[in-house]
């Protein structure tokens, strides 16, 4: 029997219904790992097809190619290591999330998801069939078992596994990123190694899709989940992983052990991978966002920058007379630093152009609201007409506290294609502008040192939309107010947790109150990178028409 094993792990980025160029990818990796003496050559769950397919997959046109693709792979690899590979599998009529072994030209082996996650972001109950409880595949004389995902996440099928003969877990993931996912990740490994006595390698995907981003983070566990291998986080990347057979079983050798950043710059990176590959998968190269002098436009704008370069980011001031000169001096301090082109699109003629033209409608009236929303949506309908003049996507720059009680103006400052803060709160956006001002990375496409000035950072939030105008005139000082949507959002607690957590019941109803009538607006709102297990789309999805409240 052979001593010695060798698995290329190929944690790499592929792009949803790229059939095609995921499989030219696969077949590259496995190039490396042939020329590299690999047994197998190993690729994450649902690669031929990307991940997460959604409804996509259960299309027959697309899943029965995205499995001739496979077999077209299997021709391409006969000659070499075994390739394991994550495709959509028909049998019987069912559609599986399976994981197809390609060895001698042919489809080798599959393993059939058997646990469907059905939560947060993921909805496969309603999408696949489960597979039964299976065994071990054979490359060589060697026998590996492969949970796929979520079937990692429970002790039956690496228990069943190991019970019919698997020697070590070589588990396939599409493992989205939140806020402390890799500790969770640990725990999870760490409890399938010491149950089953096994190594455990944990293969994971990255990359952008929608709101998701696959940050990688692939390892490798001896039994009893002493860490042999951590590959990087986020990047794309092909490593060896070689076992050898001991007395006891088959042991990962020590490899490199990647060092993994803080929560801070592991939500900064997702923000700038999912738009970068946001925009790359869907074929925009450039953008444009209003650039206000506020922090929310002026991390967009940062993160912009580090994500496409500054020579594809536009920013456009588009001042009223209620824009103050400190604004107009942010603004352009920030856009100078990150040495992007900058417009300057004065409203004030256009709108009185449109006071002039709905006052015979509104005699007699006061102004309010419908005058401010005028001026956000006059800014919307010029950014737009750039938009499309320029092929530019514009962005939108609402950070998590606005999108959750609708501090935001739809088809004003709502517009745009994709929102990088989407998920993140606005006591986040501060001390994010100030990691960003004090850290810089080789991945960030953008300057170092300091891009976003502090006044930015420390003066009150504004709006501008009236005189004298401050976010806490209609809202909670932004402390209180994400204290108050933790409880209420990210933790689902009810009105009775925010008053034991020391907040008066009628800020907390009020708060409430904003969230579900605002549920419309965030329906209709642009995807945006997701940082918790709570973002606003998959994972929170609540009826808009909602009479209840809660009573506590």
């Amino acid at each position: 029997m052979a001593d010695s094993f060798r698995i290329t792990l190929a944690q790499l980025n592929p792009t949803v219904g790229d059939l095609a160029g995921n499989a030219a990818k696969a077949l590259s990796a496995w190039q490396e790992g042939r020329d590299a003496g690999a047994d197998l050559v190993a690729l994450p769950e649902m690669f031929i097809t990307g991940y997460n397919t959604q409804d996509l997959v259960m299309k027959p046109a697309f899943h029965q190619a995205a499995i001739a693709e496979v077999e077209t792979l299997a021709a391409a690899t006969a000659e070499g290591p075994a390739l394991a590979i994550g495709s959509p599998w028909v049998e019987d009529g069912k559609l599986f999330n399976a994981y197809l072994i390609l060895k001698g030209g042919k489809i080798a082996s599959k393993c059939l998801k058997h646990h469907l996650p059905n939560e947060t972001v993921f909805d496969e109950v309603r999408i696949f069939d489960a597979g039964p409880l299976g065994g071990p595949y054979a490359v060589g004389n060697t026998r590996i078992g492969s949970p796929i995902c979520e079937d990692g996440w429970h002790e039956d099928v690496a228990e069943t596994l190991e019970e019919t003969g698997a020697e070590f877990l070589l588990i396939p993931n599409g493992s989205p990123y939140y806020r402390g996912k890799m500790e969770t990740r640990y725990n999870h490994m760490v409890a399938r190694a010491v149950e089953t006595g096994l190594p455990v390698i944990y293969l994971n995907m990255v990359g952008g899709q929608d709101d998701q981003v696959f940050d990688g983070g692939t390892f490798a566990l001896n039994p009893h989940g002493a860490l042999a291998v951590q590959m990087p986080v986020f990047d794309e990347c092909i490593a060896q992983l070689d076992l050898e057979r001991t007395a006891d079983g088959w042991r990962i050798k020590e490899g490199d052990k990647a060092h993994l950043p803080d929560a801070w710059e592991q939500d900064y990176r997702t923000m700038v991978l999912s738009l970068r590959d946001y925009m790359g998968k869907t074929g925009f190269k450039k953008a444009l966002l209003g650039l206000s002098g506020g922090v929310d436009s002026a991390i967009v704008a940062a993160i912009a920058v580090d994500a496409l370069g500054a020579e594809n980011v536009r920013c456009v001031m588009l001042p009223s007379e209620y824009t103050s000169r400190d604004s107009l001096e942010d603004a352009e301090a920030v856009a100078k630093a990150l040495g992007v082109h900058y417009d300057y699109v004065p409203i004030s003629e256009g709108r009185e152009a449109i006071t002039n033209t709905l006052a015979p409608l509104f005699a007699g009236r006061d102004a309010d609201l419908t005058e401010e929303n005028i001026q956000s949506r006059l800014r919307g309908l010029l950014l737009m007409a750039m938009s499309n003049k320029f092929g530019e996507m514009l962005l939108t720059t609402g950070n998590k506290s606005e999108v959750a009680v609708g501090y935001a103006t739809i088809y004003g400052d709502m517009n745009g294609g994709y929102n990088p803060i989407k998920d993140l709160y606005k006591t986040r956006v501060f001390e994010t502008c100030r990691w960003r001002n004090a850290n810089h990375r080789d991945w960030m496409m953008g300057p170092s040192g300091e891009v976003i000035r502090p006044n930015v950072i420390d003066k009150p939030p504004s709006a501008e939309l009236r005189e004298d105008q401050k976010d806490s005139d209609s809202l909670p000082d932004y402390p209180e107010l994400d204290a108050i949507l933790d409880i209420l959002v990210d933790q689902d607690g009810s009105i009775a947790d925010c008053v034991a957590a020391g907040f008066e019941r009628d800020v907390a109803k009020r708060v409430e109150h904003l969230l579900y009538i605002s549920e419309y607006k965030r329906f209709q709102s642009a995807p945006g990178a997701r940082l918790t297990k709570r973002a606003f789309w998959l994972d929170r999805r609540y009826p808009i028409v909602n009479r209840w409240r809660d009573p506590s």
